[in-house]
């Protein structure tokens, strides 16, 4: 799951307005003299720049595996990326094998975009409208923000490439930015940091907090409560392919200033494997039916704790 592609989204629960996408979507780094003398506000406009250019080209596609943990428990799938849309499948929950009955729910649930093209359709553009959506704001990121240089670390597991130096820069609203839309409205509240791979010109970790009350649509759909956090790592899964590796999600708010909103949520993604390009989402299907035992025998012991 490439940054734009990234499958969540916290306000894709209520609107359709992708803030996860907006957290998840900066990406490559321009390489600029010395880490200390990089200008952090050309550095971000050259990032959007190639992220915009790199959208549209051709990317691989991956299957994987992600364990998604909330205050309740974890559920683990299994994905697969095909030209499509991507399939997802449920092959454990708190690490135990589904039953019988809760796979044949699965197997029913994807048999519904199986055997429904128009179905399959709509799967393919609401991914579409949400890549989309993500471009939008990150062409507004070098006007949305304000960057300052916060010095060097080292790569780690699970962020970046393992001992290459990730530049940090600070980031928070620029008071003299605008949004054109709620959109980019979520903007004006966040801050937090980056981490960006300068030798390999990519993201390696995004960590923001709202420091005030949000609203999106204006006020009237909702808002989301100061304190909200949420944090991405991104890794180098091959030589010039990245994917998002974990993110972590803490939001409150109201939805139509009326219903409560709460999510608490951290999912782990590994395992990543090139499948072929030309891969239907049917036979996207099929694999995952042949994968999910293995998958679910192991997802017990492999980031199944809350973090």
């Amino acid at each position: 799951m490439n940054l734009s592609k990234a499958i969540s989204s916290v306000v894709d629960r209520f609107g359709r307005m992708a803030l996860v996408a907006v957290l998840m979507s900066v990406a490559s780094l321009a390489q600029a003299g010395s880490a200390s003398s990089l200008d952090p506000a050309e550095v971000v406009r050259k990032a959007v720049q190639n992220e915009v250019k790199e959208s549209n080209a051709p990317s691989a596609h991956f299957m994987f595996r992600g364990i998604k943990t909330t205050p309740t428990g974890s559920t683990t799938r299994l994905y697969v990326e095909t030209g499509e849309a991507t399939a997802g499948m449920i092959v454990a929950y708190d690490g135990k094998v589904l039953t019988s009955e809760q796979r044949q729910s699965e197997i029913r649930r994807l048999e519904r975009f199986t055997g429904n093209p128009e179905e399959l359709r709509k799967k393919k553009t609401q991914e579409h409208d949400d890549a989309e959506r993500t471009l939008r704001i990150v062409r507004a990121l070098p006007d949305a923000f304000t960057y300052e240089y916060a010095g060097e670390v080292p790569g780690s597991a699970g962020v970046g490439r393992v001992g290459d130096p990730l530049v940090k820069l600070k980031f928070r609203p620029n008071p003299n930015y605008r949004p054109p839309s709620h959109v980019e409205e979520v903007l004006t509240g966040m801050e937090g940091d980056l981490l960006l791979d300068a030798v390999h010109y990519r993201i390696a970790s995004i960590d923001g907090t709202l420091f005030k009350e949000v609203g999106f649509g204006w006020g009237i759909l909702g808002h989301l409560n100061r304190g909200g956090h949420f944090l991405v790592h991104q890794e180098a899964v091959e030589d010039n392919l990245w994917e998002v590796s974990s993110m972590g999600l803490r939001f409150t708010g109201r939805i139509l200033l009326v219903k409560s909103l709460s999510i608490d949520s951290t999912e782990v993604f590994s395992d990543f494997r090139r499948v072929a390009t030309d891969l239907t989402f049917a036979q996207a299907v099929e694999v995952l039916k042949k994968q999910e035992t293995s998958a679910a025998q192991s997802a017990g012991g492999a980031n199944g704790g809350r973090k």
